[in-house]
C-alpha cells in the first residue's frame, strides 16, 4: 500500500491536478508548457500521472512548433510516454512546414541544459528527411546523434536502414548493420526483413539466406512478411524448388499463405518458365478458395506472353473481360507486348486505343512496349510516330524508348541516325543508360565500325565523372571492385563516417553509366568473331577486374571463338577450370557442337552426361545405364533412354537431342541420325531446322531419297522453310533417281504450298534436270 502513496501526496502539489476529467491533465500540461520557462522541472512533478495518450492529446491541442518539439524531447525520457501516435504527429509538423532548423534549434536549447537526449528525439528527424527524400540529411542527422550524446537505438537503425534500402546502397546498409552489431543494439525482425529485401532485390539471395538463418540463430521468429520477401528472392533467382520448399516450411509452422504470398510463388514459376505448374497452382488457389483477382489474372497471363503461348494469353484476357475484372495499365501492357512479339502490332495499337475507353491512361512503359514492338517489325517511321504521341499525351519517353528506337535504327543499318538520336538526348540532358550504350555498342560493331564502337566504351567507362574515377583506383587502398568498395564503405562506417560513405556510393551511381556484363559481352563476341581471341580474353580478365561477374553468354562466346581459332585445348582447360563452380547448359551445348563438328561424339555425349551429373535432380543409376548404352555403340538406345528420364523433368532441354542428331550426321552415320529423328517425335518433341536440313543432305549422300523426303514433308508441317541450297539439292537427287523422280513433284508442290517463288529458288542446273525429266516423261506417254 506504501508504493501508492508517494503519487497520492502530488495531488496537493502545484498546479492541481487532482481531477479526473479526461481534458483536464492534458489542459494543465498545455498551462506549464506555455507559461513556464524551463518547462521541465514543472512537468517532472506531473510525469507520474501522465501517459503516452495524455502526451499525444497535448500535442495535437497545443500545436506551436517550438512548444511541441521541446515537449516531446522531454517525454521521450520516458518509456511509457513514448508512443508512435506521438513520433508520427512531430514528424508530421516538421514536413509540414519543413521546420528542421526550429527543430535543430531546440535540441541544441536542451542539449545546452544538460537534459538528457533520447533516440526518439532523433527518429523523427530522420523520418522526416526521409520523407522528404532528403537522403543525405537524413544519415548526417543519424551521424550528429553521437555529438549529443545520444545512442541509436532499434528503430533508429531500422529507419535509416530501410532508406538506404530504398536508395539501392544495399553495401552500405551492410556496413552500418555490422556497426549496430558492434554497438550492442539488437536487430529485431524489422531489421532482418528490411535487409533481406535489400539484399534480395539487389539478387543476392545467397546472402539473404545467410541473414534469415542469422536471425533464427538469435532466437527471432520469421514473421509472414519475412518468408514473403524471401519466397520473392528465390523466385526472382529461378530458385523455385527452394520458394516451393519454404513455402511448405512456412505452412508446418503456422503461418496460412495468403493471396500475396500465392501470387509470389505463381509469378516465380511464370517467370522461370514452368507455365504449366503455373497453371495447376492458379486452379489450386481457386479451389481453395482464394479469390484470383487482377494481379494473379496478370502474373499468369504475364507468363504465358514469356513462353510465347500467345492464344492461351488472348483467351484468358477476354476470360478477365468476361467476368467483369478491368485491366489496368500493367496488363494491358502484358497483353500489348504479347501481340506484339507474336507479330500482330496493328492488334496491339488497337488494345492501347481500347485503353482510354475503358478509364485506363496508357504510360510511358506501355508506349515503349508498342514502340518496340514496331521497331522489331521494321516500322520506324511508326515508332518514331508513338513517340511522339507519347509526349503530346503528358507522358516523357525515357531511356528504354531510346533504347529501342536505337537498337530498331541499328538492325536496319541505321547506324549514324541512331547515334543522332544518342546525341539528342545528351544535348536535352538526358543521361544515357547503360541499355543506350550497348544498343549503339552493339550496332556499331555489327556495321564494322569498331573504333568508334571502343570510343562509346571508354566513353562509358569514363563517365561523367572521371575525376571520381581515377581518384578511387589511386591512393592506399585502391577501389578496383565491389569487394575493395565493400571494404572501403565498411572502414567508413567503422570510423563514424557514415554520410561520407553514402556520399561516395552515390556519386558512382550518378558518375555515368558504367559498362555492365553485357557491354563486355558485345564486344568480345565482336572480337571472336573477328578471330582477334587474344583481345577477347583480355577483355574478359578486364570485366573481372573491374568487379563484374561473368555470365553464361561470356563463358559460351569465349568458348566458342577458341574453338572458331584451332585452340581446342585452351577451350577446354576454360571449360574445366570454368565448370568447377559454374554449370551453364549452354557452355556445354557450345562443347559439344564443338565435338560434333571434330567427329568426336562420343565426346560430346559424354559432356552432356557430366552436366546432368552436376544436376542435383538426376539419378546416378540412369546416367551409369546411358554411359554402358554408349560404350556398347548403342547411341539410338542412349539417345530413347535418356528422353524417357529428361522429358518427365520441369529444366528439360531438347537442344542437345538436336546436336546429336546433326552430329550423327557428321559422323556419316544418317541411318543413326534417322532413327534419332523418329524418337524425337515420338515424345512430342519439335526437330530444329538445322537437324532437319543436315539430315536431308546426309540422306540424299547415301540415297535414301524416300526417308529424305519424309524428312522435307516434317519441314512443311512445321512450317519450317528451307533454304534454297538444301532444297535443290534434293531435287536435283530425285530427278536424276529413276526409283525417286516422281517424288520431284512432290517436293515442287510443297515448295509451292510454302510461297516459295520457283523462278527464284530453283538453281539453273535443277532447272535444267527439270526439263530433261519432263521431255523424258513425255515421250514415255505419248501414243504409239
Amino acid at each position: 500500500m506504501k508504493l501508492l502513496l508517494p503519487p497520492i501526496r502530488l495531488r496537493t502539489a502545484k498546479p492541481k491536478v487532482g481531477c479526473t476529467h479526461p481534458d483536464f491533465l492534458p489542459n494543465e500540461v498545455i498551462k506549464i508548457i506555455e507559461t513556464v520557462s524551463p518547462m521541465e522541472p514543472a512537468l517532472e512533478k506531473v510525469s507520474h500521472f501522465l501517459s503516452s495518450h495524455m502526451v499525444t492529446s497535448a500535442l495535437r491541442k497545443l500545436q506551436k512548433p517550438e512548444l511541441n518539439f521541446r515537449f516531446f524531447i522531454w517525454a521521450t525520457n520516458r518509456k511509457r510516454l513514448r508512443s508512435l501516435d506521438s513520433l508520427n504527429l512531430i514528424t508530421d509538423m516538421i514536413v509540414k512546414d519543413e521546420n528542421f532548423d526550429l527543430y535543430w534549434k531546440t535540441l541544441e536549447e536542451v542539449k545546452s541544459s544538460a537534459m538528457p537526449i533520447y533516440p526518439d528525439a532523433f527518429n523523427v528527424l530522420i523520418s522526416a528527411y526521409w520523407k522528404l527524400n532528403k537522403a543525405e540529411l537524413a544519415i548526417e542527422c543519424f551521424d550528429r546523434m553521437k555529438d549529443f550524446d545520444c545512442k541509436a537505438n532499434s528503430f533508429t537503425y531500422n529507419s535509416i536502414l530501410h532508406g538506404m534500402v530504398q536508395k539501392g546502397v544495399i553495401i552500405l546498409a551492410l556496413a552500418v548493420y555490422n556497426t549496430m552489431m558492434k554497438s550492442n543494439c539488437s536487430p529485431n525482425s524489422f531489421t532482418f526483413n528490411i535487409l533481406i529485401d535489400g539484399l534480395c532485390k539487389s539478387g543476392n539471395t545467397r546472402d539473404a539466406l545467410a541473414l534469415f538463418d542469422e536471425m533464427c540463430t538469435r532466437g527471432i521468429l520469421p514473421s509472414k512478411m519475412t518468408y514473403t520477401v524471401i519466397l520473392s528472392g528465390l523466385c526472382q533467382a529461378k530458385k523455385i524448388e527452394d520458394a516451393c520448399r519454404l513455402f511448405n516450411l512456412m505452412k508446418t509452422r503456422g503461418y496460412t499463405p495468403d493471396y500475396v504470398s500465392y501470387n509470389v510463388l505463381l509469378n516465380g514459376f511464370c517467370k522461370s518458365g514452368r507455365i504449366d505448374e503455373a497453371l495447376a497452382l492458379f486452379e489450386s488457389f481457386k479451389s481453395e478458395g482464394y479469390g484470383v483477382g487482377l494481379e494473379g489474372y496478370s502474373c499468369l497471363i504475364d507468363g504465358l506472353v514469356r513462353a510465347k503461348r500467345f492464344d492461351a494469353a488472348n483467351c484468358l484476357y477476354k476470360k478477365l473481360l468476361e467476368i467483369n475484372i478491368t485491366p489496368d495499365v500493367v496488363l494491358c501492357t502484358i497483353v500489348i507486348k504479347g501481340l506484339s512479339q507474336e507479330g500482330r502490332v496493328k492488334d496491339a495499337l488497337d488494345i492501347l486505343r481500347e485503353m482510354t475507353g475503358r478509364g485506363v491512361i496508357p504510360d510511358t512503359q506501355c508506349y515503349n512496349t508498342l514502340i518496340k514492338g514496331f521497331c522489331d517489325m521494321g516500322l520506324l517511321d511508326e515508332a518514331r510516330s508513338l513517340q511522339l504521341e507519347l509526349s503530346q499525351n503528358g507522358c516523357f519517353p525515357d531511356t528504354y524508348t531510346t533504347t529501342s528506337l536505337i537498337c530498331g535504327m541499328c538492325k536496319n543499318g541505321m547506324v549514324r541516325e541512331a547515334m543522332d538520336i544518342f546525341s539528342e538526348m545528351e544535348k536535352l540532358g538526358c543521361s544515357p543508360s547503360v541499355e543506350n550504350f550497348n544498343a549503339l555498342i552493339d550496332g556499331l560493331c555489327k556495321s564494322g565500325k569498331i573504333d568508334e564502337a571502343r570510343l562509346m566504351f571508354y566513353k562509358m567507362e569514363i563517365g561523367k565523372k572521371p575525376s571520381l574515377f581515377l581518384r578511387l583506383s589511386q591512393g592506399v587502398d585502391p577501389v578496383h571492385d565491389t569487394a575493395s568498395l565493400q571494404t572501403r564503405v565498411n572502414k567508413l562506417c567503422e570510423a563514424g563516417s557514415i554520410l561520407k560513405a553514402y556520399k561516395l556510393l552515390i556519386q558512382l551511381a550518378d558518375s555515368g553509366a558504367a559498362p555492365n556484363t553485357v557491354t563486355y559481352n558485345i564486344l568480345i563476341n565482336t572480337m571472336c568473331k573477328m578471330g582477334k581471341i587474344d583481345s577477347a580474353l583480355k577483355l574478359y580478365e578486364e570485366l573481372q577486374i573491374k568487379g563484374h561477374s561473368p555470365d553464361p553468354v561470356t563463358y559460351g562466346t569465349l568458348i566458342d571463338g577458341l574453338q572458331r581459332v584451332g585452340r581446342e585445348e585452351d577451350a577446354f582447360k576454360l571449360f574445366d577450370h570454368i565448370s568447377k563452380n559454374v554449370h551453364s547448359p549452354s557452355m556445354y551445348k557450345s562443347m559439344m557442337t564443338w565435338s560434333c563438328r571434330r567427329r568426336k561424339i562420343t565426346l560430346a555425349s559424354n559432356l552432356w552426361l557430366r552436366y546432368l551429373r552436376s544436376q542435383a535432380t538426376r539419378d546416378e543409376e540412369d546416367i551409369q545405364l546411358v554411359e554402358k548404352y554408349l560404350e556398347e555403340g548403342e547411341r539410338v538406345k542412349a539417345v530413347q533412354r535418356l528422353l524417357e528420364i529428361e522429358t518427365k523433368l520441369a529444366d528439360f532441354d531438347s537442344a542437345p537431342y538436336s546436336i546429336w542428331l546433326i552430329g550423327l550426321c557428321q559422323i556419316g552415320t544418317p541411318e543413326e541420325a534417322v532413327k534419332v529423328f523418329y524418337i524425337i517425335q515420338k515424345f512430342g518433341l519439335n526437330v530444329s531446322a538445322p537437324s532437319c536440313v543436315m539430315l536431308i543432305s546426309s540422306l540424299v549422300e547415301i540415297g535414301s531419297l524416300d526417308q529424305a523426303v519424309e524428312v522435307f514433308h516434317y519441314t512443311l508441317e512445321k512450317g519450317i522453310r528451307l533454304m534454297p541450297r538444301v532444297c535443290n539439292k534434293l531435287l536435283q537427287s530425285l530427278l536424276c533417281s529413276k526409283e525417286s523422280s516422281e517424288l520431284a513433284y512432290v517436293v515442287l508442290n510443297g515448295m509451292n504450298l510454302t510461297g516459295c517463288d520457283l523462278s527464284v529458288y530453283l538453281h539453273a542446273h535443277t532447272r535444267s534436270l527439270l526439263r530433261h525429266w519432263n521431255i523424258r516423261e513425255s515421250k514415255n506417254t505419248a501414243p504409239g
